[in-house]
């Protein structure tokens, strides 16, 4: 595991083209390129995580986090994604790069994940609930895409007991010099 550079751009948009493409896991229904990847690498690692699983010099499988909202109120929670190359999935790549992302996001002081999942999302609501998320809510026909409508459900894990006066997130530009980072990346 490692933390995400844009020269992994490439790799990024190779394992999501599909879910673009032909599902709807994700609501984005026209392809970004590898550029707009390369630019989502690096504008969201100023904030929060983008991690890599890499095997033999190729990547796996991609997780970040992300804000979930732009008010101020909701700085310690954060959003999730995970995506895994249809060759490696059903090996616990998921479930261990899911698990790093987390305790990524609560190094950095952020208290509440959220994962957003198209349903029915058989495989997504597992992962997250074998990872403890509990079912938060559904919106119903929230999206449309393959001609169809679809509902989506919100599943919410507390990654540490919020306190009454928190403080700041730590950025993760600043958490990926520390060593309780490498540290944590290197288990």
């Amino acid at each position: 595991m490692r933390i995400a550079t844009e020269r992994d751009a490439e790799a990024c948009h190779a394992i999501y083209a599909p879910t673009v493409l032909d599902t709807a896991i994700t609501f984005e229904t026209e392809l970004p390129g590898v550029e707009a990847m390369r630019q989502r690498i690096q504008a969201r690692l100023q904030h929060y995580p983008w991690l890599i699983w890499e095997e033999h010099g190729q990547v796996l499988a991609y997780a970040y986090a992300g804000r979930f909202r732009e008010r101020a109120a909701y700085d310690w929670i954060a959003e999730t994604s995970i995506y895994v190359h249809a060759d490696a999935r059903r090996r616990g790549i998921a479930r261990r790069l899911y698990a790093t992302l987390l305790d990524t996001m609560a190094l950095q002081g952020i208290n509440q994940a959220v994962g957003v999942i198209t349903l029915p999302g058989d495989v997504s609501v597992a992962l997250h609930e074998s990872m403890g998320f509990e079912a938060a809510g559904v919106w119903k026909k929230a999206g449309y895409k393959l001609a169809r409508w679809w509902d989506v459900g919100v599943w919410q894990k507390e990654l540490q007991a919020a306190v009454a006066t928190p403080s700041p997130v730590r950025a993760f530009s600043t958490l990926a010099q520390s060593k309780e980072l490498r540290d944590l990346l290197a288990q």
